[in-house]
């Protein structure tokens, strides 16, 4: 659903621009609630399995295709906010160096398949989630339907924006019925792909997961009228979580760049739904040549390679590259922000207490376990 330039006439584009910009804005602010020095690597993984994912391109009609428009998974997997960083920066890289999506038409683009699919996702994921048994077969029936929502709500998005600033002289209703009815067999594809990835990582780590926070809170026995945790729950050192989280990551990345480099040439050659409707319907008329159509990899290819398995399968890991970095980049600057911003504060306010309450006393191994069980609880109980 990349919109091209010339789709959309310049005024309205500037106003997409400004509110994409704003959104941006909000969102590396609330980043910063849900980053911390686990999610914060997660989050760049993200920004490049979506970009991995969105060029297999897979069949849902009669000469049209489609591909993954990665908000309501990157919303679930590192949060709203996070998600919206995610699919923003996979756009930006799309554009800048694969000519995919107009330069003009960026801000449109993260209106519609940022902004849209992540608050509409996350608002009925959450929804779902308070409703159903909590589990991680709820959560993924939960992420299955928010994801395949999702999608025909930007295909809605994209034909108002049209409504105000299309460049073609098209009924709209025409164009509505089109967009809503090929993006909800979209949407099917979208979901299948969303709840397979994020029942695979909870299955692996609940605890990374935005959306299943609380999945794993330890389980508590009432002895003595003092809640207790139940023997085995005790959380994982340290040292192995980080080396957990530390396979995770390869493994995704590992998977992001098999994607790209070489699933990537079987995916469907045809048109998606954006294209195919807007050749149907004769808005396609208005479309411009994009202001990167001369880089070197340009269309996901590399000039100069023949061979086409070769050249995609390179600009694709150059891709997934780019696209790791980048997010890497922007999501590390926005965790240690935070970490400037709140640590004086947060050194403060632990301190404080030792230094005007009650002198130290010896305490019993049975004084401070309820103490130990209540702040391990914390975050189930917030989630």
């Amino acid at each position: 659903m990349h919109v091209p330039d010339g789709f959309i006439n310049a005024p309205v584009s500037a106003v997409a621009g400004v509110a994409a910009a704003g959104a941006v804005a909000v969102s590396l602010r609330g980043a910063r609630r849900e980053l911390d020095e686990r999610t914060a690597p997660l989050a760049g993984l993200v920004a490049a399995f979506i970009f991995a994912v969105q060029m297999l391109n897979f069949p849902v009609a009669a000469g049209t295709s489609g591909h993954l428009l990665g908000g309501a998974l990157a919303a679930i997997l590192v949060g709203p906010f996070t998600g919206v960083l995610c699919v923003a920066v996979v756009l930006l890289m799309q554009g800048l160096l694969f000519a995919d999506g107009g330069l003009t038409a960026l801000g449109v683009n993260i209106s519609v398949m940022a902004v849209v699919t992540t608050v509409v996702a996350y608002a009925i994921f959450r929804g779902l989630a308070r409703l159903l048994p909590r589990g991680r077969r709820s959560l993924t029936v939960a992420a299955f339907t928010a994801a395949l929502v999702s999608v025909p709500a930007a295909a809605a998005a994209f034909t108002l924006i049209y409504a105000v600033g299309g460049t073609t002289d098209v009924p709209l209703g025409k164009v509505a019925t089109a967009m809503i009815g090929v993006h909800v067999l979209i949407g099917i594809g979208e979901a299948a792909i969303t709840a397979l990835t994020v029942g695979a990582v909870i299955a692996v780590r609940p605890d990374l997961v935005h959306g299943a926070r609380g999945l794993t809170a330890p389980l508590r026995l009432r002895v003595g009228g003092e809640l207790i945790d139940a023997p085995g729950t005790t959380p994982a050192p340290a040292a192995a979580a980080a080396r957990s989280h530390r396979k995770l990551w390869a493994v995704g990345l590992a998977a992001s760049v098999v994607l790209a480099g070489f699933v990537s040439f079987y995916a469907s050659t045809n048109p998606d739904g954006l294209e195919k409707v807007a050749h149907d319907k004769g808005f396609d008329k208005g479309e411009k040549e994009h202001a990167a159509a001369d880089s070197p990899l340009a269309d996901y290819g590399i000039k100069d390679i023949s061979d086409a398995r070769l050249s995609g399968g390179l600009a694709g890991v150059i891709g997934v590259g780019a696209t790791v970095v980048a997010g890497s980049a922007v999501f590390w600057a926005v965790r240690r922000r935070r970490a400037a911003g709140t640590g004086p504060a947060s050194t403060a306010s632990a301190t404080e207490p030792a230094e005007t309450g009650p002198a130290p006393t010896t305490s019993t191994p049975s004084t401070t376990e309820p103490t130990a069980t209540a702040s391990a609880t914390e975050p189930a109980e917030n989630a």
